[in-house]
């Protein structure tokens, strides 16, 4: 295959995924602003938004790589199915994506401390970051897989799928559900 047709290739099965990807993020954008009202029950929740997204970002893009090149070695078959391989793979990035929000929410109340910034209790923080790492992951998990088995199957190369899926699923997903976890914690705090 030229290089002209590589190229081609990559933009056409990207172009697409970039496009959703870019209203998905306008999106996101807009239900930030619903989250920006509720910065004056819990004080310095902005602070733990882009960190929060970032790691969704982070552990489920190396989650999509490996399925990627998986799925490219011929060692996971693209469906859903009993695959010690995919296995692992699911629940260590559960576990990583879980665990960094429970930090997340530690490291942003020690640091507001520190900065002498007011701040939301330590457990809300935590419940709210808990929350919302768990719907995000679960969300994450089946949406990526999904989205890259079909894509595989149909012939595209899912090297060119994950970045703007992680993305995507991730900020638009990330977003509502760390919204939904401030409005449940609202009611419980």
């Amino acid at each position: 295959m030229d290089a002209r047709t590589e190229l081609w290739s990559i933009y056409r099965e990207a172009l697409p995924v970039l496009l959703v990807a870019l209203c998905g993020g306008l999106f996101s954008g807009v239900v930030l602003e619903e989250v920006v009202e509720s910065v004056a029950r819990f004080p310095g929740l902005l602070v733990m938004v882009p960190v929060f997204l970032a790691t969704r970002g982070n552990v489920y893009g190396a989650l999509g790589g490996r399925i990627s090149s998986g799925l490219h070695q011929g060692l996971i078959e693209p469906r859903f199915a009993w695959d010690e391989r995919l296995v692992n793979a699911v629940v260590a990035s559960f576990v990583n994506a879980v665990g960094i929000s429970v930090v997340i929410a530690v490291l942003t109340r020690i640091a507001l401390f520190v900065l002498g910034w007011e701040s939301a209790a330590l457990a809300e923080f935590v419940a709210i970051m808990l929350l919302s790492g768990v719907l995000t992951s679960v969300v994450l998990i089946g949406g990526l897989l999904a989205l890259i088995f079909v894509g595989y199957e149909r012939g595209y190369d899912p090297d060119n799928l994950v970045g703007p899926i992680v993305t995507t699923l991730g900020d638009v997903f990330g977003m509502v559900f760390l919204l939904l976890s401030v409005l449940i914690v609202e009611v419980i705090a």
